[in-house]
């Protein structure tokens, strides 16, 4: 029983890491997730953004 619950809590924390990872990093870069705003969709031929997060139409408020 110690051994599950030492893998559980280790599982957490490592998924805790990834995220407060993650988070940092969008935050250090300023760049916003791009899962709601289409993400490939919004790129032009030079890989720079053709359309902002603030003027994506699936955007929810």
């Amino acid at each position: 029983m110690e051994t599950v619950l030492a893998v559980f809590i280790a599982a957490v924390v490592l998924i805790a890491i990834a995220i407060g990872g993650m988070t940092a990093g969008s935050k250090l870069t300023g760049r916003c997730l791009r899962g709601s705003c289409g993400g490939p969709a919004v790129l032009g031929s030079d890989g720079k953004e053709i359309e902002s997060c603030a003027s994506c139409p699936n955007r929810k408020h």
